[in-house]
């Protein structure tokens, strides 16, 4: 019993002297601060372009149904279908014979109407003729020169003339054929340049104006994109879909773009030469905002952020941030405001040891 009690009180004494020694161990062979290893780079400065994205639909810059004015039977047809032609190109001749008769017809009856004003007239100055018999003279001259200009009208509306330059469509009438005033011939259209009709939603109408650069896609040629620019808005919201129709104007000199087409839109309504950019894997959420961890002096700062432009793999930061900064691009699980934090390619900085006190 006694060599028991001997052992414990022996037990004890060890466990008292560890103790006593480490209370007597000094500050500086305690273990260093834990140190994060992180990736970080500086953020860049470039050009942004922010841009709203929209459908629209492909529209000729011109374009006509060429119909006749009068009846009459067609004679020629000097075009070919889904050619070019330039203005004033003739596209429809009438078979013009009787026009031409009207002509001479009113022609003659002008000359008589003409000799005789001048007889009255000289009836007139010698008192032989009242001025009745002028003025009447002078009436019948008047509605022959008339008759005249009508029937020459009449007579140049046999032959159809092209009123811009364009290509013509599939003609819907066969050379011989009795057309009536108002009949279908054939289709003329203007695409170079080519129009982009498209409405945007009322809460950009701040940031819209004449002049913008935007750019098209259409399904027909796909990885192929054609610019163009706004050249005019709409002077009113559409109160049904609340968005504002604006038309621009897109080139299309090898004709490729056709009328009717659907076409993806990419608007670009502002552009920044000097925004904040960083890659998108810096950035992260926590409580419904966006943060970002800054490296300053080897330690990380939780930073709040605002984003602007996001594109595939980098994102616009708005406030927050400034040229220089060093973000923190990977590591964040472990990390927490002003954490140690060494950067992988940076050389490591040494751990200070405290004084002894």
């Amino acid at each position: 019993m006694a060599k028991v009690c001997l052992s414990k009180m022996a037990f004890l004494t060890g466990v008292a002297a560890v103790f006593l020694g480490l209370a007597g161990m000094p500050a500086m062979a305690q273990a260093p601060k834990r140190v994060i290893l992180v990736e970080a780079v500086p953020t860049e400065i470039r050009a942004v372009e922010e841009e709203v994205k929209a459908v629209g639909s492909l529209k000729a810059n011109e374009a006509v149904v060429i119909r006749p004015e009068i009846a009459g039977r067609v004679v020629a047809l000097p075009f070919e279908e889904g050619a070019p032609v330039e203005k004033n190109s003739p596209l429809v001749r009438l078979d013009a014979t009787a026009y031409q008769a009207e002509l001479v017809q009113a022609e003659s009856a002008l000359n008589l109407s003409r000799r005789n004003f001048d007889r009255v007239q000289e009836l007139v100055q010698k008192k032989a003729a009242s001025t009745r018999a002028r003025d009447e003279a002078q009436a019948k001259l008047d509605n022959d020169r008339a008759a005249v200009d009508l029937a020459r009208i009449r007579l140049d509306k046999t032959e159809i003339r092209a009123p811009f330059s364009g290509l013509v469509g599939l003609r819907k009438v066969s050379v011989g054929a009795y057309v009536t005033a108002g009949q279908d011939i054939v289709d003329l259209v203007s695409t170079d340049p080519i129009k982009v009709d498209f409405s945007i939603s009322e809460r950009f109408l701040p940031m819209l104006k004449v002049g913008q650069k935007l750019e098209i896609t259409v399904d027909a040629y796909p990885g192929e994109s054609f610019t163009g620019e706004v050249y005019a808005l709409s002077p009113q919201v559409d109160p049904h879909g609340r968005s504002l129709a604006l038309r621009a104007e897109v080139a299309n000199p090898e004709g490729l773009l056709k009328a009717g087409l659907f076409a993806r839109v990419r608007l670009v309504v502002a552009t920044r030469t000097k925004a904040v950019i960083i890659p998108e894997q810096a950035v992260f959420a926590q409580a419904g905002k966006w943060y970002v961890y800054r490296v300053i002096e080897g330690k990380a700062q939780l930073t709040p952020i605002e984003t602007g432009v996001r594109r595939p793999g980098w994102v616009e930061i708005a406030t927050g941030l400034a040229e220089g900064d060093v973000v923190v691009t990977a590591g964040h699980i472990k990390l927490y405001n002003g954490a140690a934090v060494e950067v992988q390619g940076q050389k490591p900085a040494q751990p200070v040891a405290a004084k002894e006190q």
